[in-house]
C-alpha cells in the first residue's frame, strides 16, 4: 500500500508575498483610570447585570486628562520594540491605525516617530479602518516588508474612544474604552508567518461619526455633537455575526487548512456575545480563544493587539501554533489573517 504525500501550497500562492512575515514582539498599554459598570449605572438607567449580560463588559479604562493617543502608543511601542530585540532606529516604517488621532494634522505617526527617535522610519496613518484596523495594518506592513530595504515595521492599534462618546448616550458609553497595542513585523523562515489573508467591505453607516470631514454637518448637529460616535447596535450584531465566521472560513480555506487545524482564534472584542456567536457558528470551543472585553471593553483597533498580548503573556500561544485573527470595523470593513507563529 502506498501513501500519498500532501503537498500544501506555498506562501506565495496563498498570500501573494514572496517573503514570509511574522509578528516579533508585542506591547500593550492602558490608562490607569478604571470606570466600572456601577459608576455608569449611577449615570444611566442601567445596571451592572444588564451591561454584563448584553456585552460581557465589567469595566473599561479612560485616558487621563492631559494625555492623548500618542502617549499610549509610545508606551506600547517601546515594549514591542524591546521584545523584538531591536532599537527604535532600526524601524523602517511605523503604521498607526486609529479613529482618534492626536489631531487632524500633523500626523500622529510622525509624533510617535519623533518621540521614539525612529529617525529613518516611514510614518503611515491609517485613520478610517476603525476596529478592522489591526487586520489592515498588519497586512499593509507585510507588503512593505517585501522590499529588500525594509526589515522592521512597527504596527500600532490605538483608540481613545472616551473622547468621542456622547456623555448622555448609554448605548455607546457602556461599550467603549481606551487602549493601545503594538507589534513589530519582521521577515521570517519559509513555512512560518502569514499564511493567508481575507478582507472584504460593504458601505454601511450603522457606526458613524458625521463631523470632522469636508461634508457639512447634518441639520441638528453641532460641532461638538458631530464628533460623537453613533451606533446602531442591532445592525452591528447582524453584520458582525455573519461576516466574522465567513471571513474566518475563507482565510482557513485559503491557507489549505481546516478549522480544527487552528490552535487559537483572536477575534475583535466588540462584545463577548458576538465572539461567542462566531465561535458557535464555527463549532470552536471557547478554550481556543482569548477575551479582553471584560476588563477593557471595546477598544476599537486596539482589541486584536490586546488579545494577542494577553494570549502571549499567558503562554496560550506557543512556537509553531497556527493562529487566526479576525475583526470587523465601522464602514463596514472586515477581514482575517492566518499566521503560523514563530519567535525569530
Amino acid at each position: 500500500m502506498t501513501t500519498q504525500t500532501v503537498v500544501r501550497p506555498s506562501i506565495v500562492e496563498t498570500t501573494g508575498l514572496k517573503i514570509p512575515v511574522t509578528i516579533q514582539g508585542a506591547g500593550f498599554a492602558v490608562p490607569s483610570q478604571i470606570i466600572t459598570n456601577d459608576e455608569l449605572s449611577e449615570k444611566f438607567n442601567t445596571t451592572d447585570q444588564w451591561i454584563q449580560e448584553k456585552t460581557g463588559i465589567k469595566e473599561r479604562r479612560y485616558l487621563e486628562e492631559g494625555r492623548t493617543t500618542s502617549d499610549l502608543c509610545i508606551e506600547a511601542s517601546l515594549e514591542a520594540i524591546a521584545k523584538a530585540g531591536i532599537q527604535p532606529g532600526d524601524l523602517d516604517a511605523i503604521i498607526i491605525t486609529t479613529t482618534t488621532p492626536d489631531q487632524c494634522l500633523p500626523s500622529t505617526a510622525m509624533i510617535i516617530k519623533d518621540a521614539l527617535g525612529a529617525n529613518r522610519a516611514m510614518p503611515i496613518d491609517l485613520n478610517q479602518a476603525a476596529c478592522a484596523g489591526g487586520i489592515y495594518s498588519i497586512l499593509i506592513g507585510s507588503h512593505l516588508l517585501q522590499n529588500e530595504h525594509m526589515n522592521n515595521v512597527l504596527v500600532i492599534g490605538a483608540e481613545i474612544l472616551s473622547r468621542i462618546m456622547d456623555p448622555t448616550d448609554r448605548s455607546t458609553s457602556v461599550f467603549f474604552g481606551d487602549a493601545a497595542g503594538a507589534v513589530v513585523l519582521q521577515k521570517t523562515s519559509e513555512g512560518y508567518g502569514l499564511l493567508a489573508w481575507d478582507v472584504d467591505s460593504k458601505l454601511n453607516d450603522a457606526v458613524k461619526i458625521v463631523g470632522g470631514g469636508a461634508t457639512p454637518l447634518p441639520e441638528g448637529e453641532t460641532l461638538e455633537s458631530g464628533q460623537y460616535i453613533k451606533m446602531n447596535g442591532r445592525e452591528v450584531w447582524n453584520v458582525a455575526t455573519e461576516a466574522i465566521p465567513s471571513s474566518i472560513r475563507n482565510v482557513v480555506k485559503k491557507a489549505n487548512l481546516t478549522i480544527e487545524d487552528i490552535d487559537h482564534f483572536l477575534i475583535h472584542q466588540a462584545n463577548v456575545n458576538i465572539v461567542r456567536a462566531a465561535l458557535d457558528e464555527l463549532q470552536v470551543p471557547e478554550d481556543k480563544t482569548t477575551f479582553t472585553v471584560h476588563e477593557y471593553a471595546n477598544t476599537g483597533s486596539a482589541t486584536l493587539f490586546s488579545v494577542l498580548y494577553k494570549a502571549l503573556q499567558e503562554q496560550r500561544i506557543n512556537e509553531g501554533d497556527t493562529i487566526v485573527f479576525s475583526a470587523i470595523g465601522a464602514g463596514f470593513l472586515w477581514g482575517s489573517l492566518c499566521l503560523k507563529y514563530i519567535n525569530n
